[in-house]
């Protein structure tokens, strides 16, 4: 009896990974007609989605992605909410920073050349929208849009990389990505921007945005907690990381972060009253420490710090980039650099 109860549950086990969905994706190689799987990749991560949304079987997705160029023509929405918080939805490179073989050119780039909406403020481009919960994103390049970003006085055109509208949903992890932008050529808006519950931003680094992320609003409600940690910050020209009101401090886990050579380290609202915790970060050559922001033309003045509580938080040193390619750690600290101890950036294990 104890043999054919260890083989039912033997089968059911196979059954529950069988279930599991999973689909490559390679811009040179592959082909949007293909089945999808390693050997018959797709071409495109809008054929992923598609794909991904119409599938209603229970069970976790991950959606693999090439070295190469994954360039957007079109916003990729998710909208399939069968995803639970052990079933995700993962949109991963092949290649991780962690794996022994990864070396920078094996990062996925992905290009956001979507044509421009009407928004607040100007016009938008969104890139990756998961309108779901439980969604994991990692391993991946994410560049600015090939746009101007000016257009007159009180209007821009924004590229969102990564955009979550949604202010019910929950759990997104944005993890082990890098996002680089140009402010002349390639300008990058925000690299993260999300409404909701659960926007954890861990082990990335943001180089030359304007804002590396802007943890947006919600629907008044609970939901699990916001977080960035390990990251790394340089040259952002506007913010290091943007809170709104409804960002409770008391539910916001920020530690281990670089944040160098920026304009202003922490951007709130105007009117905010939130207070927050930062421990064990590098604030470093930055313009300010704080400020405001209203909008994508607004100023940033220099406010108090009286909001936000720093322990272990070391507002000295330089901070230096490695520039060169050949190196595993190319756009991430330089040997030497002050922070070192931070453990920021791509990796999560020790290199």
């Amino acid at each position: 009896m104890i043999k054919y109860t260890f083989s039912l549950l033997l089968l059911m086990m196979s059954i529950l990974v069988v279930q599991a969905e999973q689909l490559y994706v390679n811009p040179q190689t592959g082909n949007d007609t293909n089945s999808g799987n390693k050997a018959r990749p797709l071409k495109t991560i809008i054929e992923a989605a598609k794909r991904v949304n119409l599938n209603k079987e229970q069970g976790a997705t991950t959606i693999f992605l090439s070295e190469g160029i994954h360039l957007l023509t079109q916003t990729v929405v998710f909208t399939n909410d069968k995803y639970t918080l052990k079933n995700r939805l993962v949109i991963r490179a092949d290649v991780m920073p962690d794996d022994e073989d990864w070396t920078p050119q094996k990062m996925p780039v992905v290009v956001t050349a979507v044509p421009l909406v009407p928004g607040i403020g100007g016009e938008e481009a969104k890139g990756i929208q998961p309108e779901i919960s439980h969604v994991t994103i990692e391993g991946l390049r994410f560049t600015g849009s090939p746009d101007y970003s000016y257009i007159d006085g009180t209007n821009l055109r924004r590229s969102y990389p990564i955009w979550r509208d949604g202010k019910r949903l929950d759990d997104l992890v944005v993890t082990q990505c890098l996002f680089a932008g140009d402010v002349d050529v390639l300008p990058l808006h925000v690299g993260v921007i999300a409404n909701g519950y659960g926007l954890v931003i861990d082990h990335c680094v943001f180089f030359n945005c304007k804002n590396p992320v802007v943890f947006w609003q919600t629907d008044g409600g609970t939901g699990s907690r916001n977080a960035m940690r390990y990251s790394l910050v340089y040259g952002c020209y506007f913010s290091g990381v943007w809170t709104t009101e409804s960002t409770n401090g008391d539910n916001f886990d920020f530690h281990n972060n670089i944040i160098a050579n920026s304009s202003t380290v922490w951007i709130r609202e105007k009117g905010s009253t939130r207070r927050y915790k930062a421990s064990d970060c590098i604030f470093a050559d930055n313009t300010n420490l704080a400020g405001y922001g209203s909008g994508p033309l607004s100023g940033n003045d220099a406010t108090s710090t009286d909001f936000l509580e720093m322990k272990n938080v070391q507002t000295t040193g330089t901070v230096k980039i490695e520039k060169d390619q050949s190196k595993r750690n190319y756009l991430q600290l330089a040997e030497g650099s002050t922070g070192s101890n931070i453990k920021a950036g791509l990796f999560k294990k020790n290199q």
